[in-house]
């Protein structure tokens, strides 16, 4: 791999293509900021890391990348940069190729030094108008490291999971599994995998889906797991409502309205299975409910109390997708 600067000493453009970039503003840019700029096939990639001047700490964490989508092909770091830069500080920025043709492929990838830079980019940028009638797509990026796994045995349990998991597959770090409400001895024939990487999550799941891998004597199935988005903190400081999970069959909505109105004013009470939705009027007193509930017991089991994430719109459009193309098959 050669640096923009490396290409350009030794006499070479790094796009010939009159359908490239202009090499003037993409040199210019590079001289103001400092920059590095890597080309290779497939990918331009902008920083990572930055100059010591920008950025001097660790690598950000989850959190920090977005997605940027709907890039006129022919728009490249020149035009991209100046205007996500005013967000934060960024870390890199990974503008996807075609070989082929010489453009980028319409979307890329950029880190930023903070989350809170990342949250301010979606903010700036998303349904910006970059070129007349262009608007570009702005959002957090989940690396999905979570998959779905169906067909597991109902009487195994979370140790015996990883450890045969482990076996055929790298880099697995946790096992999420849900018990049957009314059998807590048994799962509900699924569980959900936790990798340690996107990378080792892909090879599994490649693993898992190619037939030749059993479980148990079993071919499993295999999906990608929803990835689980952050909502906005914003947002999240104004919810009033608990989501309590882990619940006995014997626990009923008066049993859950009776141990939480001693916290506050409820709206309402809404159980589901054995897990259930307790609505505050304030949010101080769900909070406090909160609290002091978790980890108690309520009817023999201990619960578990987060606050509710706000509906999920997104996640609700995939899996209608995903239903659909099931339909279609």
């Amino acid at each position: 791999m050669k640096t923009y600067r490396q290409r350009e000493k030794q006499g070479s453009k790094v796009q010939e293509s009159t359908k490239g970039p202009d090499e003037a503003k993409i040199k210019a840019l590079l001289e103001r900021t400092g920059y590095t700029l890597d080309v290779t096939t497939g990918q331009r990639k902008y920083g990572g890391p930055p100059p010591d001047s920008v950025y001097s700490g660790v690598q950000p964490g989850i959190g920090t990348e977005v997605f940027v989508g709907k890039i006129p092909r022919d728009l490249y770091e020149d035009e991209l940069v100046p205007l996500f830069e005013k967000a934060g500080p960024i870390w890199d920025l990974r503008l996807m190729m075609d070989p082929l043709s010489g453009q980028n492929t319409g979307y890329a990838f950029i880190t930023f030094c903070g989350k809170e830079a990342a949250q301010e980019a979606v903010k700036l940028c998303d349904s910006y108008e970059i070129r007349p009638g262009k608007h570009l797509g702005v959002c957090i990026s989940v690396a999905n490291n979570r998959l779905f796994v169906g067909s597991i045995p109902k009487n195994k349990t979370k140790e015996n999971i990883l450890e045969e998991f482990s076996k055929v597959t790298e880099g697995l770090v946790d096992v999420i599994l849900y018990h049957q409400p009314d059998d807590k001895k048994k799962n509900r024939g699924f569980c959900f995998l936790e990798y340690e990487d996107h990378k080792s999550a892909a090879q599994a799941r490649r693993r898992l889906m190619s037939g030749k891998v059993k479980v148990w004597g079993n071919v499993v199935t295999v999906e990608w797991a929803d990835p689980v988005e952050e909502p906005d903190p914003e947002v999240m400081a104004k919810v009033k409502v608990l989501f309590v999970r882990n619940l006995a069959t014997t626990v009923t909505e008066e049993i859950l309205e009776k141990s939480f109105s001693e916290f506050g004013k409820l709206e309402r009470v809404k159980k589901l299975k054995d897990y259930a939705f307790v609505h505050f009027e304030d949010r101080g007193a769900a909070v406090k409910a909160m609290d002091e509930m978790n980890g108690k017991e309520i009817e023999g089991e201990e619960i578990e109390i987060v606050l509710a994430k706000p509906p999920d719109k997104k996640r609700k459009e995939r899996q209608a997708a995903r239903q659909a193309s099931r339909s279609t098959a």
